[in-house]
């Protein structure tokens, strides 16, 4: 049974690891995702959207994304925002759809990329770490802990920590194993 102090760091550390995943998502690798377009935001009338809440977005090909947006006149402002955008993809306008082919990826890119997530993964690293310091902190200021109960309390913290710093460099493994994968 974990102290109260140690589960509240471990659900803090579960949702870093899953907005961990859901930024490594945005990362382009050799295959087409549509979670490519995620962070991707286009004029809608005036205001910002995500590409993703006014067009639906396909993958009929490994490499092929295409994208229909529910209201025609939107085409051009995501062709805008995409050529705006660092994903580096052409589009191909297809009368009321958009297509993006997906590259493959040279050597020297897929270590780029490599390079990027590893930094996302220490990023995230830290903010485990930082969770862990805040609990330990508010353990120590919490007068109805013994000394021993405070140490026990401790190491549950620091085992959760372990755990989620290990979770954080399997994502990233798999993550590498799928840019490098050709």
């Amino acid at each position: 049974m974990l102290d109260t102090y140690a589960e509240i760091a471990k659900e803090e550390m579960k949702t870093c690891c899953e907005n961990l995943k859901e930024s490594l998502s945005t990362l382009r690798t050799g295959r087409a995702s549509p979670a490519l377009l995620n962070n991707l935001e286009c004029d809608y009338y005036g205001d910002k959207m995500p590409v993703n809440q006014i067009a639906a977005i396909k993958v009929p090909e490994p490499r092929q994304l295409v994208i229909e947006p529910y209201d025609r006149n939107d085409v051009k402002s995501i062709v805008t925002a995409i050529n705006a955008s660092d994903l580096g993809i052409n589009p191909i306008i297809d009368g009321n759809k958009i297509r993006l082919i997906i590259p493959a990826l040279t050597e020297d890119r897929r270590k780029e990329l490599v390079k990027k997530s590893k930094s996302y993964c220490e990023e995230y690293k830290v903010s485990v770490r930082n969770i862990r310091r805040d609990a330990i902190e508010k353990l120590k200021k919490d007068e109805s802990y013994t000394e021993d109960t405070r140490k026990r309390a401790e190491t549950d913290i620091q085992k959760v920590t372990d755990e989620a710093i290990n979770n954080i460099d399997s994502i990233y493994k798999e993550k590498e194993k799928e840019i490098m994968a050709i």
